[in-house]
């Protein structure tokens, strides 16, 4: 195989380890970094450029399909594959829509993270079987396409008040990690619910655990 530098952004240390363990028994791949939130993950990718980052879709600050959104548009070279403790239709297309080409289920990585790293090392798409058959089912089911979720009407800053939120920070933190001032973090979290449909704070962290936008 290929020497091949890794960033492992993954929110729990050991899930890191472990991944970390099924990596290193490869002689020249390399974990190059890890992180444990999604804005931390998208800073030292653009800082190390490795070949590829391993990333938890339920990341804090800033979840996995954000992170590969930003990632992408700065470092496209970057392979991203996508782990998750769950598979649906809608989440598999939303991580390939935003630009990673893999999606391996949190139960399938000891098995199937050396295959899936060494697909993406060469630029080809990696789903486990379990996951193309999801995918695969909707359409020999005759399910029809599922809709885009509302969520993908708001705007890229949008998206980082509502996760930040939802996760419980104060709009005072969110203007602090953001670093964008009081009023419009504000004027963000009001476009937001209005855009949403949301009348509440609850209301809204609900929205985002449904949709795996954050995990609490």
């Amino acid at each position: 195989m290929r020497p091949l530098d890794i960033l492992l952004a993954v929110r729990q240390e050991l899930l890191r380890r472990g991944l970390r363990s099924v990596i290193e028994t490869q002689s020249n791949w390399t974990v190059v970094a890890e992180a444990a939130t999604g804005r931390e993950a998208v800073q030292k990718t653009l800082s190390l450029r490795p070949a590829l980052v391993v990333m938890e879709v339920a990341l804090p600050e800033l979840n996995g399909v954000d992170a590969t959104r930003q990632i992408l548009r700065s470092s496209p070279q970057t392979e991203i594959l996508i782990v998750s403790p769950q598979e649906s239709d809608h989440l598999v297309r939303e991580v390939l829509a935003a630009g990673a080409r893999g999606f391996l289920l949190m139960s399938d990585a000891a098995r199937d993270l050396i295959a899936a790293a060494e697909a993406l090392s060469h630029h080809r798409l990696f789903l486990t079987r379990r996951v193309s058959e999801t995918v695969l089912g909707g359409y020999l089911n005759c399910r029809p396409v599922e809709e885009a979720s509302p969520h993908t009407c708001l705007s890229c800053r949008e998206r980082e008040v509502m996760q930040l939120v939802a996760e419980g920070k104060s709009s005072k933190q969110v203007g602090h990690i953001l670093r964008i001032s009081l009023k419009t973090v504000e004027a963000h979290r009001s476009n937001v619910r209005k855009k949403l449909g949301l009348g509440s704070l609850s209301e809204l962290v609900r929205y985002a655990v449904r949709n795996q936008i954050v995990d609490i």
